[in-house]
C-alpha cells in the first residue's frame, strides 16, 4: 500500500490490562508477585524456569494448594512494577533501560536469562536503588 494523503478510519481493539487467570493445581500467589503461565495454561508463581511466560501482577493472595488445577482464578494486571534487582554480575543498571530482563522468582528479576535458565520477565523502564520497573505484559512481545 502507499503512504497515507488523507485520515484513515482505523479500527480499534482494546486490550484491557487486567485479566483472570486458573491457577495450577498446588499454587499459592501472593498480592504484588510476578505471575506466569505454565505450558499447560495454568498461572504459577515467577521463577527461574524456561517453560513459563510472565504474565503479569497478582493483584490479590490466593491459595490453591489443596486444590486441582483451574480450582481457584487470579486476577492480573498488566503493565510497569517495581521489583527487586538481582546482585553482581546480573544486577539491571541503567545501561539496561528498555532492554528485556529475566524471572528469578515471583518478585526478582535479572540482566541475563541466567544460561538459558530463565525466561523474559519483560522490559525495563527505569533503574532506582529501590529496584528496577519492568514493563510486563506479553502481549507486547
Amino acid at each position: 500500500m502507499a503512504q497515507l494523503t488523507a485520515p484513515r478510519d482505523t479500527l480499534f481493539y482494546e486490550i484491557v490490562e487486567k485479566d483472570w487467570l486458573p491457577l495450577a493445581a498446588g499454587v499459592r500467589l501472593f498480592a504484588g508477585g510476578i505471575v506466569a503461565i505454565n505450558a499447560a495454561g495454568y498461572a504459577v508463581p515467577g521463577a527461574t524456569a524456561t517453560n513459563i511466560i510472565a504474565a503479569g501482577r497478582a493483584e490479590q493472595t490466593i491459595d490453591n494448594a489443596l486444590g486441582a488445577a483451574g480450582d481457584q482464578k487470579v486476577e492480573i494486571r498488566r503493565g510497569a512494577f517495581l521489583y527487586a534487582n538481582s546482585g553482581g554480575a546480573d544486577a539491571i543498571t541503567i545501561a539496561d533501560r528498555y532492554k528485556d530482563c529475566f524471572l528469578v522468582d515471583d518478585q526478582t528479576v535479572a540482566r541475563t536469562n541466567g544460561g538459558a535458565t530463565r525466561v523474559r520477565a519483560g522490559r525495563v523502564v527505569r533503574v532506582e536503588p529501590a529496584g528496577v520497573w519492568v514493563y510486563i505484559n506479553p502481549l507486547a512481545g
